[in-house]
């Protein structure tokens, strides 16, 4: 490999979105809101948006960048209302353009607005994207053309309401979408949110003194200062106004939630399904010391999600826990593209080591996954560069094989280093030489099962097994950009069957 390229950086797994909503006459709902989201900002990077409606019109504002980036004082002090919904993005489908920004807002057939956002991803999203192109609710090219499934669950809501209430039109959409997704969405008066019947992504509900909060993840109830009432079902439609809390059932539950959520994704002070989600990553240490232990000095974790696990292992193989790793709190996405030579040092942006704790020792690292293992090669050679005499590599969650496709942005199963070979022994060693590890183990599924306290049968463990819960379409409706690929076969339609109309030459034909 050439110096002018330079392994690229592995980028942890990510997921979609953020969704937040607050329903509070006489509070500032667009600074709850905005607080909501920097709770939230660990679930997507790319973009923030905040919806606000006073009972009469409706405000959006949204940007690319991180919410801190998105929102100031003058801003959020301008948007007044007594309803409000908040996001934050990471893509998985549709690129990372404006247009793609959330809430997604919609005008109804009655003059009223709606703004929504999603969290999760869609399986049927071609098959939606057909229903609103030949209702004509789609721009198929320009500058406005949105690619996001979350465009067309916008465009179907607002079109499906007609002579209808919001809330009708919803009990009619949804039973007709599949695939993961927490919503939250509103009117100039009302808070609605829906959960998909598998449950994969969490949603959660809290009570205000003077309203109501829903919110991704329990912790951003925590910082607004809201109590947790329960987590919204799945299948379940909810809709607040000032007459309260109506709960609509619109499919029958399966609950499938998604395990990596326990693993990495979720904040540690978060709870889910009555679970903590630090005490079970805590928990799946120490289940990883009873699975794969090592003689070693210390161990230490890989900052941050894979500290908790860490401090398991440590409490359970009686091995000295340390702070080997300082994280850099500051770095995240960015507009500024490092230089070559920045580029080149990789993960010394996000971490250094804590050489006088390092060298001589025989380490135990701790990390939440490995994906395509370019971080964890790194890691290793940092260390032993460190002065580590042993590293000694432990994985808190089972072997990622398999492509997520209800809103993790895992790469393809072709780039996932655990997709090596089928067998598990030979599997575990070409990764661990491919790492450059002393010693490599995962922790099993059963283990990580067992620690998040949930029967196997309501979770989706998909990424580790290859058992999708939520039936998945042919490879061509699937995939990050299948709107865009749809939208852009559409107008090349329109514009060959206009030249042709116009008397001119048609085009050889092309594959799409």
């Amino acid at each position: 490999m050439t110096a002018e390229q330079p392994p690229a950086e592995e980028n942890p797994p990510r997921e979609e979105c953020g969704v937040f909503g607050v329903w509070a006459p006489g509070e500032e709902v667009a600074k709850l809101t905005y607080y909501g989201l920097y709770a939230l900002q660990h679930r997507g990077q790319e973009a923030a948006g905040i919806a606000v409606a006073d009972g009469a019109q409706m405000l959006v504002f949204k940007d690319l960048g991180l919410v801190s980036q998105v929102f100031d004082e003058q801003t959020l002090a301008a948007m007044s209302g007594h309803v409000a919904i908040g996001h934050c993005r990471y893509s998985t489908t549709g690129s990372t353009t404006w247009e793609n920004t959330q809430p997604v807002f919609r005008n109804t057939a009655a003059g009223t607005g709606v703004a929504l956002g999603h969290n999760g991803n869609l399986v049927n999203t071609a098959e939606l994207l057909a229903r609103a192109r030949e209702a004509g609710l789609l721009a198929t090219n320009g500058a406005d053309a949105a690619t996001t499934d979350s465009d067309v669950l916008g465009a179907l809501l607002a079109h499906g309401s007609g002579d209808a209430s919001l809330e009708q039109a919803a009990r009619e959409l949804l039973p007709t979408v599949r695939g993961a997704f927490c919503l939250t969405f509103m009117d100039e008066d009302t808070l609605y949110a829906a959960r998909d019947p598998w449950g994969v992504r969490p949603l959660s509900l809290g009570r205000l003194d003077r309203g109501w909060v829903v919110a991704s993840e329990t912790a951003a109830l925590d910082i607004v200062g809201a109590s947790f009432v329960r987590d919204i079902e799945p299948g379940e439609l909810l809709a607040i106004d000032a007459d309260g809390v109506r709960s609509t059932r619109f499919a029958q539950p399966n609950r499938k939630s998604c395990a990596f959520e326990y693993v990495y994704l979720a904040r540690p002070d978060s709870t889910l399904a009555g679970r903590s989600v630090h005490a079970t990553r805590v928990q799946i240490g120490r289940i990883l010391a009873q699975e794969a232990p090592v003689e070693a000095d210390l161990v230490i974790g890989v900052p941050e999600s894979g500290t908790p696990a860490a401090v398991g292992y440590a409490q359970e193989s009686g091995i000295p826990f340390g702070q080997g790793l300082m994280k850099n709190a500051y770095v995240g996405r960015t507009f500024i593209q490092p230089s070559q030579t920045i580029r080149q040092l990789g993960i010394r942006l996000k971490l250094n080591p804590l050489k006088y704790v390092i060298r001589g020792q025989r380490l135990i690292v701790v990390d939440d996954s490995i994906v395509r293992g370019n971080t964890q090669r790194a890691l290793v050679r940092m260390l032993r560069e460190a002065g580590a005499l042993e590293v000694h590599v432990r994985i808190a969650a089972p072997p990622v094989k398999w492509p997520c496709f209800y809103g993790i942005d895992f790469a393809s199963r072709a780039e996932l280093i655990a997709n090596v070979v089928e067998d598990e022994e030979q599997m575990v060693e070409a990764v661990r030489r491919t790492i450059g590890a002393d010693s490599l183990g995962y922790v099993s599924q059963e283990g990580m099962v067992a620690a998040i306290e949930q029967p196997a049968t309501r979770l989706c463990a998909a990424c580790f097994d290859g058992n999708y819960p939520i039936a998945l379409p042919e490879e061509t409706a699937l995939g990050k950009n299948v709107v865009e690929q749809m939208l852009a076969t559409t107008a090349r339609g329109a514009a060959r069957a206009a030249d042709t109309g116009a008397g001119a030459v048609a085009p050889r034909s092309e594959s799409v």
